[in-house]
């Protein structure tokens, strides 16, 4: 054998389920069809700004990310705990009143903030609130807009602000996702104040991937994976692997190349990048649209933020860099630049002339469809030799990500220790 366990795919599930197996005693081999690990957490370095693939955040309330990872080390810089809400009037914050006390009496004030509102929410929120297991697979999980609607969240608190941000954060403008999936996110974000590492998401794949003994050997595509003689064969263009087990922890659209499992239905966006002429001026929170008739946004850009202003390590020193999501299941989803510059203006009230296109990535596989019902977490087994790990084995997050590798690498530990595989 060459090695106890072949890991397929180095994005946040297989260098997690790596690090576990490596903690276990075993010798694991991690192959990457990239030039670098991070499978959808990826970073983009041009010019001096960094520009992430997909606009991603990093909550250190996330529990896998506690137990984990060294977020000291990432030097996270951090969002506001709120949002600027843009609307035909002007743009007017709602923020976290313990985490900005400051800002309380402007966010009560706010027309955006009905004290029913806030009931319903708190409503809506309180079980998972007092305890995460309470709500996160409860039997009785629907869909994100209904779930809503039954808790009688339904006045501009929600359609200003709450639909749009949780649109963003799930890829989804449909409120078509798990309500039990949603209220765990937004648990965390009520607990933590995300942010960006100063070196760029992908910061936290390679932390993870400087702490295996064995490099991830980049570059090296799983072309065939079979189970054959008593162990497994992964079989890449330089040459066969042979291991005791192989975890297939690819991203979700490649989960049927090597395996019998179909690819998951996945929700996706596209993140626009560019270098402003003057800064915006939004300070450290993200803008949401409410500009539309009803609420919700008036164009194609959801959200958008001065990501300078939040982390300044993003762009070189005196540069201004801006971000803009659209989401794909949107029909302007796929806006050309000229409609996205004009919706920036409007959003900005500024010129969008002199700004420079650094770079625009589409992601249509952001993040797992994720429908009611949450339901229990799918097996890592698929197979006598064979395990599979990613957000979408257990729910599509950061979170999620991690958990899965995790567990994967603990059932793969398990079953080498315990003579289930010989």
């Amino acid at each position: 054998m060459d090695t106890d366990v072949i890991v397929i795919g180095a994005g946040l599930a297989g260098l997690q389920c790596a690090r576990r197996l490596q903690r276990s005693g075993c010798r694991v081999t991690v192959l990457e069809a990239e030039d670098r690990v991070g499978g959808r957490v990826r970073t983009d370095v041009i010019d001096g700004f960094r520009c992430d693939r997909g606009f991603q955040v990093l909550n250190p309330a996330y529990p896998a990310v506690r137990d984990w990872i060294s977020v000291s080390a990432l030097k996270l810089q951090k969002f506001g705990v709120g949002a600027l809400v843009s609307t035909d009037e002007g743009a007017s914050l709602v923020a976290h009143p313990l985490r900005h006390p400051r800002l309380a009496p402007a966010t009560l004030g706010s027309r955006h903030v009905q004290a029913s509102d806030v009931l319903a929410l708190l409503r809506w929120m309180g079980p998972v609130l007092l305890r995460e297991s309470r709500a996160s697979r409860a039997a009785d999980d629907r869909t994100l807009r209904t779930s809503l609607d039954a808790a009688g969240l339904t006045g501009p608190l929600r359609r200003d602000l709450l639909d749009t941000f949780l649109a963003g954060v799930l890829a989804d403008s449909s409120g078509g996702k798990s309500a039990n999936y949603a209220r765990l996110l937004m648990r965390w974000f009520a607990l933590g104040a995300p942010g960006l590492p100063e070196e760029g998401m992908q910061a936290l794949p390679e932390q993870m991937s400087a702490s295996l003994a064995d490099p991830v050997r980049l570059g090296t595509p799983v072309r065939e994976l079979e189970d054959t003689a008593g162990r497994v064969r992964a079989t890449t263009d330089s040459g066969a692997l042979h291991a005791r087990l192989a975890v297939v922890a690819v991203g979700p659209q490649h989960a049927a190349d090597l395996t019998d499992i179909p690819a998951p239905a996945a929700h996706g966006l596209t993140t626009w990048w560019f270098r402003a002429s003057e800064p915006p001026g939004t300070g450290r929170f993200l803008m949401l649209d409410a500009a539309r008739a009803g609420g919700g946004p008036a164009g194609p850009v959801w959200n958008t933020a001065a990501i300078s202003e939040v982390a300044p390590s993003y762009a070189p020193a005196g540069e201004h860099l801006v971000q803009a999501t659209t989401l794909l299941d949107q029909p302007d989803g796929r806006a050309e630049e000229r409609v996205i510059r004009r919706d920036l203006e409007r959003l900005y009230r500024t010129s969008t002339r002199d700004w420079e296109l650094i770079t625009h990535h589409v992601v249509p596989h952001a993040l797992p469809a994720q429908p009611p019902p949450l339901g229990d977490r799918v097996g890592q087994r698929i197979n006598d030799r064979t395990l599979m790990a990613g957000d979408h084995r257990e729910h599509g997050s950061i979170q999620g990500a991690l958990v899965s590798g995790d567990r994967a690498g603990q059932a793969a530990a398990g079953l080498l220790a315990s003579g289930g595989i010989v």
